[in-house]
Protein backbone atom coordinates (compact mmCIF):
# COMPACT_ATOMS: atom_id res chain seq x y z
CA UNK A 1 0.00 0.00 0.00
CA UNK A 2 1.00 3.42 -0.95
CA UNK A 3 2.03 6.08 1.82
CA UNK A 4 -0.51 8.18 0.20
CA UNK A 5 -3.27 5.46 0.27
CA UNK A 6 -2.05 4.53 4.09
CA UNK A 7 -2.79 8.67 4.85
CA UNK A 8 -6.31 8.58 3.31
CA UNK A 9 -7.16 5.38 5.05
CA UNK A 10 -6.08 6.65 8.55
CA UNK A 11 -7.83 9.70 7.70
CA UNK A 12 -11.04 7.56 7.10
CA UNK A 13 -10.94 5.76 10.10
CA UNK A 14 -9.88 9.04 12.10
CA UNK A 15 -13.22 10.67 10.74
CA UNK A 16 -15.24 7.72 11.20
CA UNK A 17 -14.23 7.40 15.10
CA UNK A 18 -14.56 10.94 15.55
CA UNK A 19 -18.35 10.33 13.93
CA UNK A 20 -19.27 7.56 16.17
CA UNK A 21 -17.85 9.75 19.34
CA UNK A 22 -20.21 12.61 18.23
CA UNK A 23 -23.15 10.00 17.84
CA UNK A 24 -22.56 9.16 21.21
CA UNK A 25 -21.89 12.52 22.82
CA UNK A 26 -25.32 13.68 21.44
CA UNK A 27 -27.42 10.42 22.12
CA UNK A 28 -25.58 10.53 25.66
CA UNK A 29 -26.99 14.57 25.77
CA UNK A 30 -30.24 13.84 24.55
CA UNK A 31 -31.09 11.20 27.11
CA UNK A 32 -29.39 13.16 30.05
CA UNK A 33 -31.95 16.13 28.69
CA UNK A 34 -34.62 13.63 28.46
CA UNK A 35 -34.23 12.04 32.17
CA UNK A 36 -33.83 15.22 33.71
CA UNK A 37 -36.91 16.76 31.70
CA UNK A 38 -38.95 14.02 32.94
CA UNK A 39 -38.11 13.99 36.39
CA UNK A 40 -38.03 17.63 36.51
CA UNK A 41 -41.23 17.80 38.54
CA UNK A 42 -39.36 15.95 41.60
CA UNK A 43 -36.23 17.41 41.39
CA UNK A 44 -37.08 19.64 44.47
CA UNK A 45 -38.77 16.79 46.49
CA UNK A 46 -35.82 14.58 45.71
CA UNK A 47 -33.39 17.14 46.67
CA UNK A 48 -35.50 18.17 49.82
CA UNK A 49 -36.03 13.91 50.54
CA UNK A 50 -31.93 13.87 50.46
CA UNK A 51 -31.58 17.00 52.16
CA UNK A 52 -33.55 15.71 56.01
CA UNK A 53 -32.25 12.09 55.34
CA UNK A 54 -28.45 13.43 55.57
CA UNK A 55 -29.61 16.04 58.60
CA UNK A 56 -31.52 13.35 60.54
CA UNK A 57 -29.04 10.58 59.27
CA UNK A 58 -26.92 10.91 62.63
CA UNK A 59 -30.23 10.04 64.90
CA UNK A 60 -31.51 7.50 62.85
CA UNK A 61 -28.61 5.45 63.43
CA UNK A 62 -28.64 6.12 67.19
CA UNK A 63 -32.17 4.96 67.01
CA UNK A 64 -31.85 2.17 64.80
CA UNK A 65 -29.04 1.00 67.39
CA UNK A 66 -32.07 1.12 70.27
CA UNK A 67 -34.40 -0.60 68.58
CA UNK A 68 -31.47 -3.62 67.83
CA UNK A 69 -30.44 -2.79 64.60
CA UNK A 70 -33.94 -2.88 62.74
CA UNK A 71 -33.54 -0.14 60.07
CA UNK A 72 -36.88 -0.50 58.61
CA UNK A 73 -38.60 0.08 61.97
CA UNK A 74 -36.13 3.48 62.86
CA UNK A 75 -36.89 4.41 59.51
CA UNK A 76 -40.41 4.40 59.90
CA UNK A 77 -40.11 6.06 63.34
CA UNK A 78 -38.02 9.20 62.13
CA UNK A 79 -40.27 9.55 59.57
CA UNK A 80 -43.56 9.75 61.99
CA UNK A 81 -41.44 11.90 64.03
CA UNK A 82 -40.84 14.40 61.43
CA UNK A 83 -44.29 14.63 60.48
CA UNK A 84 -45.66 15.32 63.95
CA UNK A 85 -42.33 18.41 64.03
CA UNK A 86 -43.97 19.60 60.40
CA UNK A 87 -47.79 18.62 61.36
CA UNK A 88 -48.03 20.39 64.85
CA UNK A 89 -46.71 23.71 64.47
CA UNK A 90 -48.82 23.78 61.14
CA UNK A 91 -51.91 23.07 63.09
CA UNK A 92 -51.02 25.42 65.94
CA UNK A 93 -50.72 27.81 63.34
CA UNK A 94 -54.13 27.52 61.58
CA UNK A 95 -55.82 27.65 64.98
CA UNK A 96 -53.94 30.96 65.73
CA UNK A 97 -55.09 32.05 62.03
CA UNK A 98 -58.65 31.07 62.23
CA UNK A 99 -59.33 32.46 65.82
CA UNK A 100 -57.59 36.50 64.61
CA UNK A 101 -60.25 36.08 61.81
CA UNK A 102 -63.24 35.40 63.94
CA UNK A 103 -61.83 38.14 66.54
CA UNK A 104 -61.58 40.49 63.21
CA UNK A 105 -64.91 39.78 61.95
CA UNK A 106 -66.74 40.21 65.21
CA UNK A 107 -65.19 43.54 65.56
CA UNK A 108 -66.22 44.65 62.63
CA UNK A 109 -69.35 43.23 62.65
CA UNK A 110 -70.05 45.73 66.05
CA UNK A 111 -68.38 48.49 64.89
CA UNK A 112 -65.58 47.87 67.90
CA UNK A 113 -62.22 49.19 66.81
CA UNK A 114 -59.44 47.12 66.81
CA UNK A 115 -56.20 49.55 65.97
CA UNK A 116 -55.56 50.94 69.62
CA UNK A 117 -55.09 54.86 69.45
CA UNK A 118 -51.22 55.79 68.80
CA UNK A 119 -49.27 56.09 71.97
CA UNK A 120 -48.15 59.36 73.19
CA UNK A 121 -45.25 61.35 71.70
CA UNK A 122 -45.11 59.05 68.80
CA UNK A 123 -44.84 62.12 66.35
CA UNK A 124 -41.64 63.31 68.21
CA UNK A 125 -39.67 60.16 65.90
CA UNK A 126 -37.43 61.30 63.76
CA UNK A 127 -38.37 60.75 60.01
CA UNK A 128 -41.13 58.67 60.37
CA UNK A 129 -42.70 59.80 63.49
CA UNK A 130 -45.55 62.81 62.24
CA UNK A 131 -46.48 60.23 58.75
CA UNK A 132 -46.96 57.35 61.35
CA UNK A 133 -48.94 59.14 64.10
CA UNK A 134 -51.50 60.23 61.20
CA UNK A 135 -51.98 56.50 59.47
CA UNK A 136 -51.85 54.94 62.86
CA UNK A 137 -55.03 57.88 63.86
CA UNK A 138 -56.90 57.62 60.81
CA UNK A 139 -56.31 53.87 61.09
CA UNK A 140 -57.95 53.94 64.71
CA UNK A 141 -60.67 56.41 64.53
CA UNK A 142 -62.02 55.65 60.72
CA UNK A 143 -60.58 52.25 59.12
CA UNK A 144 -62.98 53.00 56.09
CA UNK A 145 -61.52 55.59 55.60
CA UNK A 146 -57.93 54.38 55.54
CA UNK A 147 -58.82 51.73 53.55
CA UNK A 148 -60.23 53.96 51.02
CA UNK A 149 -56.50 56.36 51.12
CA UNK A 150 -54.50 53.23 51.19
CA UNK A 151 -56.40 51.53 48.38
CA UNK A 152 -53.80 51.34 45.71
CA UNK A 153 -50.86 49.78 47.89
CA UNK A 154 -53.87 47.47 49.74
CA UNK A 155 -54.92 46.51 45.91
CA UNK A 156 -51.11 45.55 45.03
CA UNK A 157 -49.92 44.00 47.99
CA UNK A 158 -53.33 41.35 48.06
CA UNK A 159 -52.69 39.19 45.18
CA UNK A 160 -48.62 38.27 46.47
CA UNK A 161 -50.79 37.87 50.03
CA UNK A 162 -53.02 35.24 47.54
CA UNK A 163 -49.69 34.03 46.00
CA UNK A 164 -48.13 34.00 49.34
CA UNK A 165 -50.61 31.47 51.02
CA UNK A 166 -50.98 29.49 47.73
CA UNK A 167 -47.00 29.31 48.30
CA UNK A 168 -47.10 28.04 51.22
CA UNK A 169 -49.80 25.23 51.19
CA UNK A 170 -47.83 23.91 48.33
CA UNK A 171 -44.64 24.08 50.48
CA UNK A 172 -46.33 22.02 53.21
CA UNK A 173 -47.45 19.32 50.79
CA UNK A 174 -43.87 19.42 49.14
CA UNK A 175 -42.57 19.07 53.07
CA UNK A 176 -44.69 16.17 53.28
CA UNK A 177 -44.04 14.45 49.91
CA UNK A 178 -40.11 15.33 50.95
CA UNK A 179 -40.49 13.22 54.38
CA UNK A 180 -41.59 10.52 52.76
CA UNK A 181 -38.92 10.27 50.03
CA UNK A 182 -36.15 11.27 53.02
CA UNK A 183 -37.92 7.97 54.82
CA UNK A 184 -37.61 5.65 51.66
CA UNK A 185 -34.08 6.96 51.66
CA UNK A 186 -33.37 5.81 55.31
CA UNK A 187 -35.00 2.16 55.00
CA UNK A 188 -32.44 2.16 52.22
CA UNK A 189 -29.40 4.01 53.84
CA UNK A 190 -26.83 1.18 52.83
CA UNK A 191 -27.65 1.33 48.91
CA UNK A 192 -28.46 4.99 48.98
CA UNK A 193 -24.59 5.19 50.71
CA UNK A 194 -23.00 2.67 48.48
CA UNK A 195 -24.20 5.38 45.38
CA UNK A 196 -23.14 8.18 47.25
CA UNK A 197 -19.81 6.92 47.39
CA UNK A 198 -19.86 5.42 43.51
CA UNK A 199 -20.58 8.93 42.71
CA UNK A 200 -17.81 10.82 45.01
CA UNK A 201 -15.17 8.64 43.32
CA UNK A 202 -16.43 8.92 39.56
CA UNK A 203 -16.24 12.75 39.66
CA UNK A 204 -13.72 13.52 42.61
CA UNK A 205 -11.64 10.32 42.00
CA UNK A 206 -9.15 9.84 44.91
CA UNK A 207 -10.65 13.04 47.05
CA UNK A 208 -14.57 11.60 46.46
CA UNK A 209 -14.55 10.45 50.56
CA UNK A 210 -13.06 13.62 51.82
CA UNK A 211 -15.67 15.65 49.33
CA UNK A 212 -18.81 13.75 50.06
CA UNK A 213 -18.41 13.68 54.04
CA UNK A 214 -17.99 17.57 53.64
CA UNK A 215 -20.81 17.62 51.75
CA UNK A 216 -23.01 15.79 54.56
CA UNK A 217 -21.34 18.32 57.10
CA UNK A 218 -22.22 20.97 55.60
CA UNK A 219 -26.14 19.88 55.08
CA UNK A 220 -26.05 18.91 58.79
CA UNK A 221 -23.77 22.62 59.89
CA UNK A 222 -26.70 24.34 58.05
CA UNK A 223 -29.23 22.56 59.53
CA UNK A 224 -28.25 23.28 62.83
CA UNK A 225 -26.63 26.69 62.38
CA UNK A 226 -29.20 28.05 60.52
CA UNK A 227 -32.34 26.85 60.39
CA UNK A 228 -31.90 25.22 63.69
CA UNK A 229 -31.48 28.63 65.20
CA UNK A 230 -33.78 29.89 63.61
CA UNK A 231 -36.43 27.75 65.17
CA UNK A 232 -34.77 28.57 68.49
CA UNK A 233 -35.52 31.82 67.73
CA UNK A 234 -38.59 31.66 66.36
CA UNK A 235 -39.80 29.55 69.63
CA UNK A 236 -38.43 32.04 72.05
CA UNK A 237 -40.37 34.89 69.83
CA UNK A 238 -43.69 32.91 70.10
CA UNK A 239 -43.61 32.59 73.41
CA UNK A 240 -43.13 35.89 73.97
CA UNK A 241 -45.90 37.29 71.80
CA UNK A 242 -48.43 34.65 73.60
CA UNK A 243 -47.11 35.70 77.22
CA UNK A 244 -47.69 38.89 75.96
CA UNK A 245 -51.09 38.90 74.31
CA UNK A 246 -49.87 39.85 71.29
CA UNK A 247 -52.99 39.69 68.93
CA UNK A 248 -52.47 37.28 65.74
CA UNK A 249 -49.45 35.45 67.68
CA UNK A 250 -49.19 32.49 65.93
CA UNK A 251 -48.86 34.96 62.44
CA UNK A 252 -46.16 36.60 63.78
CA UNK A 253 -44.22 33.99 64.43
CA UNK A 254 -44.44 32.70 61.17
CA UNK A 255 -43.56 36.18 59.78
CA UNK A 256 -40.53 35.71 62.16
CA UNK A 257 -39.77 32.32 61.30
CA UNK A 258 -39.34 33.43 57.26
CA UNK A 259 -37.48 36.28 58.59
CA UNK A 260 -35.04 34.91 60.91
CA UNK A 261 -33.98 32.25 58.24
CA UNK A 262 -33.09 35.07 55.87
CA UNK A 263 -31.11 36.50 59.20
CA UNK A 264 -33.76 39.47 59.70
CA UNK A 265 -35.73 38.52 62.51
CA UNK A 266 -34.67 41.65 64.27
CA UNK A 267 -36.74 43.58 62.02
CA UNK A 268 -40.27 41.73 62.71
CA UNK A 269 -39.05 42.02 66.35
CA UNK A 270 -39.32 46.39 65.72
CA UNK A 271 -43.11 46.79 64.54
CA UNK A 272 -44.53 44.10 67.33
CA UNK A 273 -42.63 45.93 70.01
CA UNK A 274 -43.67 49.65 68.86
CA UNK A 275 -47.65 48.05 68.64
CA UNK A 276 -47.22 46.44 72.53
CA UNK A 277 -46.06 50.22 73.63
CA UNK A 278 -49.48 50.66 72.23
CA UNK A 279 -51.87 48.43 73.45
CA UNK A 280 -50.49 47.67 76.91
CA UNK A 281 -48.93 49.54 79.63
CA UNK A 282 -45.68 50.48 79.75
CA UNK A 283 -44.20 48.38 82.14
CA UNK A 284 -45.32 45.25 80.09
CA UNK A 285 -44.29 46.72 76.72
CA UNK A 286 -40.90 47.18 78.36
CA UNK A 287 -40.84 43.97 79.63
CA UNK A 288 -41.75 42.71 76.08
CA UNK A 289 -39.11 45.21 74.68
CA UNK A 290 -36.21 43.42 76.65
CA UNK A 291 -37.33 40.01 75.43
CA UNK A 292 -37.57 40.97 72.26
CA UNK A 293 -33.56 42.25 72.29
CA UNK A 294 -32.57 38.52 73.81
CA UNK A 295 -34.67 36.87 71.09
CA UNK A 296 -32.85 39.29 68.40
CA UNK A 297 -29.56 38.68 70.27
CA UNK A 298 -29.98 35.13 70.76
CA UNK A 299 -27.94 34.38 67.23
CA UNK A 300 -25.01 36.11 68.02
CA UNK A 301 -24.72 33.26 70.77
CA UNK A 302 -25.59 30.15 68.86
CA UNK A 303 -24.46 30.82 65.76
CA UNK A 304 -20.86 30.39 66.96
CA UNK A 305 -21.49 27.02 68.70
CA UNK A 306 -23.62 25.34 65.78
CA UNK A 307 -22.57 26.68 62.47
CA UNK A 308 -19.88 25.42 61.00
CA UNK A 309 -19.13 22.35 63.86
CA UNK A 310 -17.55 19.70 62.32
CA UNK A 311 -16.87 21.56 59.07
CA UNK A 312 -13.14 21.65 57.70
CA UNK A 313 -13.96 24.87 56.50
CA UNK A 314 -14.30 28.27 57.54
CA UNK A 315 -17.99 29.43 58.77
CA UNK A 316 -18.31 32.24 57.07
CA UNK A 317 -17.96 30.38 53.90
CA UNK A 318 -20.66 27.93 55.02
CA UNK A 319 -22.61 31.28 55.84
CA UNK A 320 -22.37 33.03 53.12
CA UNK A 321 -23.03 29.99 50.52
CA UNK A 322 -26.12 29.33 52.56
CA UNK A 323 -27.62 32.79 52.55
CA UNK A 324 -26.09 33.50 49.19
CA UNK A 325 -27.78 30.16 47.53
CA UNK A 326 -31.09 30.90 49.42
CA UNK A 327 -31.22 34.62 47.61
CA UNK A 328 -30.55 33.14 44.29
CA UNK A 329 -32.46 29.72 44.59
CA UNK A 330 -35.08 29.91 47.33
CA UNK A 331 -34.89 27.40 50.16
CA UNK A 332 -33.16 24.66 48.91
CA UNK A 333 -30.46 26.85 48.15
CA UNK A 334 -29.60 27.47 52.03
CA UNK A 335 -28.10 23.79 51.71
CA UNK A 336 -26.66 23.95 47.86
CA UNK A 337 -25.33 27.48 48.20
CA UNK A 338 -23.30 26.15 51.43
CA UNK A 339 -21.89 22.41 50.28
CA UNK A 340 -21.49 24.18 46.64
CA UNK A 341 -19.32 26.99 47.99
CA UNK A 342 -17.65 24.81 50.46
CA UNK A 343 -16.62 22.27 48.13
CA UNK A 344 -15.45 25.36 45.59
CA UNK A 345 -13.14 26.63 48.62
CA UNK A 346 -11.15 23.30 49.41
CA UNK A 347 -10.74 22.74 45.74
CA UNK A 348 -9.55 26.42 45.48
CA UNK A 349 -6.72 25.24 48.58
CA UNK A 350 -5.79 22.12 46.77
CA UNK A 351 -5.16 23.86 43.55
CA UNK A 352 -2.90 26.56 45.44
CA UNK A 353 -1.51 23.57 47.02
CA UNK A 354 -0.82 22.27 43.36
CA UNK A 355 -2.49 18.84 45.18
CA UNK A 356 -5.71 18.80 43.03
CA UNK A 357 -6.37 15.28 41.61
CA UNK A 358 -10.03 14.82 39.83
CA UNK A 359 -9.62 12.15 38.33
CA UNK A 360 -13.04 10.35 37.15
CA UNK A 361 -12.86 6.86 37.58
CA UNK A 362 -9.32 7.04 38.90
CA UNK A 363 -10.75 5.20 42.19
CA UNK A 364 -12.68 2.13 42.46
CA UNK A 365 -15.95 1.75 42.54
CA UNK A 366 -17.17 2.03 46.06
CA UNK A 367 -18.40 -1.37 47.30
CA UNK A 368 -21.44 -1.85 49.82
CA UNK A 369 -19.80 -0.30 53.03
CA UNK A 370 -19.87 -2.43 56.57
CA UNK A 371 -21.10 0.92 58.17
CA UNK A 372 -22.99 2.68 56.17
CA UNK A 373 -23.81 6.61 55.92
CA UNK A 374 -26.04 8.69 54.05
CA UNK A 375 -23.58 11.57 53.35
Amino acid sequence: MTPDKETFVRDQDYVRRALEVSIHVALLILITGACLLILRPFIPLIAWGVVIAIAVYPAYRRLQNLLGGRGGLAAVVCTVLLFTVLIVPVVLLTGSLVRGIQSLAARLSEGTPFIPPPPAGIETWPLIGVPLKNAWELGSENLGAALQAFAPQIKAVVPKLLMASAGIGLAVLQWILSILVAGVLLGNAATAAAIGHASANRIFGNRGQEFEELAGATIRSVTTGIIGVAFIQSFFAALGFLVAGLPGAGLWAVIFLFAAVLQLGGLVLIPAAIYMFAIASTSKALAFMVWCIIVGLMDNVLKPLLLGRGVAVPMVIVFLGAIGGFMTTGAIGLFVGAVVLSIGYKLFLAWLQGTVEIAPGSAPAARLPARSTVA
